[in-house]
């Protein structure tokens, strides 16, 4: 109760679990203090949660910011040489080697490629990666080990050290194994469950689906996809980062939110035709509800 009071959640659910208090609970680990989460959940004292919960909120805040300064640091070495490769694999001094891993994943949901994040210091390295589906990156290291000091994970996700000296010789060897998987071949997929039309989507229809309710890895959030709908507002939020539109289909309108979308911003135009691919969820705000789609993907219409 504590850290969800401190986290301002109000609803219980699997997104307040995933965005609100998994990340708090972690960040203290991230950034060696675990001991604190573990307090949290063994004290039978509210006053003492409630400085503990202070606090976590306090470490995932400089969690946060961390991870955007390497994410840009990373997203400026990528745009300045390594976006045509077939595996980004970075390595910098001073990077935080408990948030690289989260970097990683940003930077292969973003890029769709595998990713290799690798935090130097002195003459040693760690790092961690994540991959997408169909390619292992587990098996692509273990063919590559001549360079690696130790390693360990699965197909998708990796952990790693290695000597700084060597970085480059690792970094040929994965590219080479991406290369030789035709790895430039595979193409993200988005598995809609169903097509439906804004005339189908109400306040009911949309909190019917927390019936479904936990949403996860083993039960993920049903997409829809939406077609031919004008757009009738676009623009970037938060300094470009986020897309925010708001789309009509014959009378009916609804808005819509694209997380780490911001960069589609300058590729549509008010008036445009577009299909878009997304969740149904309840945006609350000043005590009135109103259905919002949360973006996956978006395409002009053909």
């Amino acid at each position: 109760r504590a850290l969800l009071q401190a986290a301002g959640c109000k609803n219980i659910d699997s997104t307040t679990i995933s965005f609100g208090i998994a990340p708090r609970v972690n960040a203290c680990g991230r950034l060696g203090y675990e001991q604190e989460a573990l307090n949290l959940f063994l004290t039978d004292n509210i006053v003492q949660a409630q400085e503990i919960a202070k606090r976590l909120n306090k470490y995932n805040y400089d969690r946060q910011q961390t991870e955007v300064k390497i994410f840009n640091e990373a997203i400026t070495m990528i745009e300045n040489g390594e976006k045509d490769k077939n595996c980004i694999i970075l390595g910098k001094e001073n990077w935080h080697h408990g948030i690289i891993g989260i970097v990683s994943s940003k930077v292969t949901e973003m890029y769709y490629k595998p990713s290799i994040l690798i935090c130097l210091e002195g003459d040693m390295g760690k790092g961690s990666g994540r991959s997408v589906p169909g390619f292992d990156l587990y098996n692509a290291l273990s063919k590559c080990n001549n360079y690696i000091e130790k390693f360990g994970g699965h197909s998708m996700a990796i952990g790693i050290s290695i000597k700084k000296e060597n970085f480059e010789k690792l970094k040929a060897e994965i590219e080479k194994c991406a290369e030789e998987s035709n790895i430039s071949d595979i193409m993200p997929i988005i598995n809609i469950d169903k097509r439906i039309n804004l005339k189908d989507i109400s306040i009911e229809e949309a909190k019917s689906l927390e019936l479904l309710e936990p949403f996860g890895e083993a039960n993920k959030m049903p997409i829809f996809l939406i077609q031919n709908l004008k757009i009738d507002s676009i623009r970037a939020l938060s300094d470009g980062k986020h897309l925010k539109l708001t789309l009509k289909q014959d009378n009916y309108i609804i808005d819509a939110i694209g997380f780490n979308m911001g960069k589609l911003v300058n590729d549509f135009l008010l008036g445009d035709r577009v299909d878009v691919v997304g969740s149904l969820e309840i945006n609350k705000f000043n005590g009135r509800e109103t259905v919002q789609i949360n973006l996956k993907d978006m395409r002009k219409s053909y």
